[in-house]
């Protein structure tokens, strides 16, 4: 199926030039940064975490988000889906592959992801999240390509298949819980220090995932024609609102248990997200403000009917949901963890250009990855009739 990527219009080796630029630079950037360390990023002994694991966060929930899919196609019998989940699983393996990227570009020395494998520590959260992801980039690696495959045939995939899946179903539930636990397992950061941390990673996932994931369906529809029913898409939408209800709740419990308990060290890192530390504002205010109006905006668009199933406007309501999503698990739950930091004081840090070109590029890596298998997964549904356009 791999000779499908040399068929194509124009516009789509554009594309893939376009992309093809994009990573170019970001590994240049990233060379620089071999040669001459991680100095040239806003990193320092008090925020030893910063942009590249903040983006880490958040597209581990993006791979995760296949399984809102998967779990009522396979367990519950909605077939309506099945004509996405091919999509679902391929924008998880880009996702698996940034997510790795980024850690790779957050260690400085490339060497020393071997340490990882040649020296296992199972006792290490990040080890179990090295086994996790890998894990969870095979399996859909290979549900993908089997039921693709099985497809382009026109035949049902075969049934030891379907024991991945059900494997994939309880892994993606793992690869963000794991991920919490990297967070909520360090018991000198008041902010992560939280029992409903991984509950919140799921939530954020299950809502910005799926977002995501339409939010690029239209995209594709509207420049191939390619339609995946206007009963995946409401039902989707269901879900999406659901989540992000759910997102927008856990947190609040979050502001309740800070701020009715007087903890000062609950309260501070909130307070400086919103109103700055020490009377000073601070840059990720405006961010933050921006997130929470755009997070509940979402919300009331996808809670009624009449917003919710209006086509026109819902690619606007993914996209502010994905928007505020991403500032609140990425640079609000980076940048809150360390300031203030375990001396009470504050250590400014905000992304340098460095690190945003190597996030590009990175990135760029992931989308690069995506449209292949996005071409790829629409030419065999072109061959097997399941390509249907919208009426």
């Amino acid at each position: 199926m791999l000779e499908k990527v040399l068929k194509g219009r124009p516009s789509f080796y554009i594309w893939l030039a376009v992309l093809g630029a994009i990573i170019t630079l970001g590994s240049l950037v990233y060379l620089y940064q071999v040669f001459v360390g991680l100095r040239i990023t806003d990193l320092s002994r008090d925020v030893s975490w910063g942009f590249y694991i903040a983006q880490f966060t958040y597209m581990v929930g993006v791979a995760a988000s296949a399984v809102m899919l998967v779990l009522p196609a396979y367990f519950h019998h909605y077939t309506k889906f099945k004509k996405m989940i091919i999509l679902g699983e391929f924008l998880a393996i880009g996702a698996c592959v940034v997510c790795m990227l980024f850690i790779f570009v957050d260690l400085g020395q490339p060497q020393r992801v071997l340490n990882v494998i040649l020296h296992p520590t199972p006792n290490s959260v990040m080890f179990w999240d090295m086994v996790v992801l890998s894990g969870y980039l095979c399996l859909n690696l290979l549900i993908g390509w089997v039921t693709l495959e099985a497809e382009r045939h026109q035949v049902e995939p075969p049934k030891w298949i379907k024991t991945f899946i059900y494997i994939s179903v309880f892994w993606a539930f793992s690869i963000h819980t794991v991920t919490a636990f990297l967070y909520a397992g360090i018991p000198g950061r008041h902010y992560w220090l939280t029992a409903v941390m991984a509950a919140r990673f799921l939530a954020s996932a299950f809502c910005s995932g799926p977002a995501l994931l339409l939010l690029l369906v239209f995209v594709v529809r509207r420049v191939t024609g390619f339609d995946p029913g206007r009963d995946a898409i409401r039902t989707l939408t269901k879900i999406i609102a659901y989540a992000m209800g759910i997102n927008i709740f856990l947190f609040c419990l979050e502001l309740f248990t800070a701020f009715y308990s007087q903890i000062p060290g609950h309260m501070h890192p909130l307070t400086a997200l919103f109103s700055g530390h020490d009377g000073h504002a601070l840059w990720i205010n405006g961010w933050m403000w921006t997130a929470a109006v755009l997070a509940i905006l979402s919300f009331l668009l996808m809670a009624f009917p009449g917003t919710r199933d209006n086509e026109s406007l819902l690619p606007y309501t993914l996209g502010i949901l994905v928007i505020a999503t991403w500032i609140d698990k990425s640079l609000g739950m980076l940048w809150a963890g360390f300031t203030p930091n375990t001396f009470e004081t504050m250590t400014p840090y905000a992304p340098s250009i460095a690190e945003i070109l190597i996030g590009l590029g990175v990135y760029g890596v992931g989308a690069l990855i995506v449209s292949v298998l996005w071409k790829i997964a629409l030419d065999v549904k072109r061959e097997a009739g399941t390509f249907s356009k919208p009426a």
